[in-house]
């Protein structure tokens, strides 16, 4: 049996480790035939002589990603011990670049392969879908996206929309004022401009229109030129809705849908907008379609979990 000696250098072997090795144990999983023993700063791996290799390969990847982001955990082991190779994994977490320079000095951008390339079909198509489950970023970098292009004065306003209440829109039963009855199912929108543009400038913003944020139903009648426009939520739009939405679009106008066709609000019998829209514009030119899964979510671990758990079950069904 061959043997393999790695020693960790120049980063904290026990935050490397994790907390009750908790990282080690879940590289080693991805190992199954490999026999791996951590000891202070040193790793002894013993099997084959291609897995060894491939391991020290994987190794080197996870030590040089705690070396530049000064952490570990099981979304980074993944995508680390997943990538097809070397260069898929650098592309996706390291050569992305910057969108928005955040608030407090965040530095946003395309943290996975699969956002990466929604930025790239953003650059290339003036309408584009982005389509996987919750938390896999698809609102946040498409705002992200639109707030990069305000900056460098692609486009004069950001416009942002989603179905406010099941598809349904009927805001008349909650209190206030309609600012007040529509700001809870906006908030996704609000939290994520937050994080990308200043208070008092976002609120500037707001008060002038160059950002715009509204009810589908404010959509119709409009047409919009020189916007980059997102409809979140677009899995809740209607066949009437999204037709609507869809021709709103004017002169140097970015469309961006996104949604989740497996969290559908609808009444039963409803056909989603989404999933319709996708089918009958599969073969326009000029139209980008991307699919996140559960492998660029950035949330809490449990949540990619959550996800797998569903799809199995689906899968079943």
């Amino acid at each position: 049996m061959n043997e393999l000696i790695l020693e960790i250098t120049e980063i904290s072997p026990r935050e490397f480790f994790g907390q009750g090795n908790e990282n080690i144990n879940l590289i080693k999983k991805y190992f199954p035939k490999l026999k791996v023993v951590a000891r202070g700063s040193k790793i002894k791996v013993y099997g084959d002589e291609e897995l060894l290799e491939e391991f020290e390969k994987r190794f080197d990847m996870l030590t040089a990603h705690f070396a530049k982001y000064n952490t570990l955990d099981e979304n980074a082991i993944e995508r680390v011990l997943t990538s097809e190779d070397e260069a898929e994994y650098t592309t996706s977490e390291d050569s992305g670049e910057v969108l928005v320079h955040g608030v407090s000095g965040r530095l946003i951008k395309a943290r996975t392969a699969n956002q990466r390339k929604l930025v790239d079909a953003a650059k290339k198509s003036d309408m584009v879908f982005a389509i996987g489950p919750a938390g896999t970023g698809k609102t946040y970098t498409s705002v992200a996206i639109a707030v990069k292009a305000l900056k460098e004065k692609q486009v004069r306003r950001i416009i942002l929309t989603r179905p406010a209440v099941e598809a349904g829109e009927n805001l008349g039963f909650l209190p206030g004022d309609l600012q007040e009855k529509l700001d809870p199912y906006m908030q996704p929108l609000y939290d994520a401009l937050r994080d990308m543009i200043p208070a008092e400038k976002l609120t500037h913003y707001i008060e002038n229109g160059t950002i715009q944020i509204a009810p589908m139903a404010f959509m119709r009648g409009r047409t919009l030129d020189n916007a980059f426009v997102i409809l979140d939520e677009a899995q809740n739009t209607t066949h009437a809705q999204m037709k609507m939405f869809l021709t709103r679009m004017g002169k140097n106008a970015k469309f961006l849908l996104t949604g989740d066709p497996g969290q559908i609000d609808l009444p039963r019998r409803t056909i989603s907008g989404l999933k319709e829209a996708i089918l009958i514009l599969q073969n326009v030119e000029g139209i980008g379609v991307i699919y996140l899964d559960e492998k660029d979510v950035i949330r809490h671990k449990l949540v990619k979990k959550v996800i797998s758990a569903y799809k199995s079950i689906e899968h079943q069904n």
